[in-house]
């Protein structure tokens, strides 16, 4: 009798364990499920070649490998809301996230790239707060007015319905405790309508305002990147950014092709003040043996746009740059892909030193 006392409760215990560990398990599926992960690494060859007549930079020729690693996590807040965090290569360099294999095996610096929470407040309105994604629309992902890996911090409201996309953004540039703070206001809007079965054209305007410019110190390292300073080295000049682009995009047979043209002008300069490209992109890279080409010319004069945030590898970042940049991928592998940049510009012109000035990178892009 005893022997089926003590059996009695050993099973009611191995019931309730059988139906708790299961319990657990939805709980943490459930928590799990809010959270998602994404990252990339990409190891690059560098070479640079410049005239030695250049004023910037004194030295003519340089190869060096580089790499960018970034890993980021999305979490779910509730049904409205999400938080975005990830970590980058790169150190604080607003417009790169390359770090060169260097320095005697030194350990590599890793920071904040992106930390923001997304509101959806409806199907067509999303806003930002944080240090977020550009909000801005770059035409055919080109980098006339700003670099790709610009992560500006502030607010933005983004809307996209229909045909119509827009976002309007306010950011902290540089807070200073003994002169006025450095702000930039944003506004964008355009729309994008077919034209044929396959063809659409995308449109749009933007301004760009930043304040208390004039007389200041150039952001980030206090060097100007092309733009304009006066004898103390502080910016010439206010910069207010009128743009203006539009993008064509098509299918011949199942190959994508696009074209587009942007054009901006800083109304605050006297001269050097206007930037323009255009270029089109063949192809895509979305699985193996896939690929894609592309081909843009760029003239960006010293004080069309603030030289910091435009591309840091045209001409070697900055301003007072025109040329070519030419690029090609292939999917070697799922998730896995070689790609080639060149650039050839000539740099200085506006100060009348035009130097030529070319870029070779080659890279491999692993995504996880």
């Amino acid at each position: 009798m005893k022997t089926v006392a003590y059996a009695r409760p050993m099973r009611v215990a191995m019931v309730a364990a059988s139906i708790s560990i299961p319990a657990v398990g939805l709980a943490d599926d459930s928590w799990t499920d809010k959270l998602s992960f994404k990252g990339d690494f990409r190891p690059r060859f560098e070479y640079i070649n410049r005239d030695d007549t250049s004023s910037i930079v004194p030295v003519d020729e340089r190869k060096r490998t580089r790499f960018r690693i970034r890993f980021g996590m999305t979490a779910e807040v509730n049904d409205d809301v999400d938080v975005i965090f990830e970590l980058a290569s790169g150190g604080d360099n607003p417009v790169s996230t390359n770090q060169s294999f260097d320095g005697g095996f030194t350990r590599k610096e890793i920071g904040i790239n992106l930390a923001y929470a997304d509101w959806h407040v409806s199907d067509s309105i999303d806003v930002n707060i944080g240090k977020m994604k550009n909000p801005v629309h770059r035409a055919g992902d080109h980098h006339l007015v700003w670099d790709s890996d610009l992560n500006p911090e502030g607010l933005a409201v983004k809307y996209a319905a229909g045909s119509f996309f827009g976002s309007v953004g306010a950011f902290a540039v540089e807070e200073r405790a003994v002169a006025d703070d450095s702000l930039l206001f944003t506004v964008q809007g355009g729309m994008k309508f077919k034209v044929s079965e396959s063809g659409s054209i995308t449109a749009g305007l933007g301004y760009y305002d930043y304040t208390n410019t004039q007389g200041n110190t150039p952001f980030w390292v206090g060097l100007p990147f092309g733009n304009s300073v006066d004898a103390n080295g502080n910016f010439l000049y206010d910069y207010n950014e009128v743009q203006a682009f539009v993008e064509f995009s098509t299918k011949i047979g199942e190959l994508p092709v696009s074209l587009f043209a942007d054009f901006v002008r800083n109304t605050e300069a006297p001269v050097n003040d206007t930037g323009y490209a255009f270029g089109g992109k063949v192809g895509k890279v979305s699985k193996p043996g896939d690929w894609e080409a592309s081909i843009a010319y760029q003239d960006l004069e010293a004080d069309a746009v603030l030289a910091l945030y435009t591309d840091s590898d045209f001409g070697g970042g900055g301003t007072d740059a025109t040329g070519f940049t030419i690029k090609g991928k292939y999917g070697l592998s799922d998730n896995w892909a070689l790609a080639g940049t060149l650039f050839v510009n000539e740099i200085e012109a506006n100060i009348g030193n035009p130097t030529d000035y070319s870029r070779v990178q080659i890279d491999f892009e692993f995504r996880f």
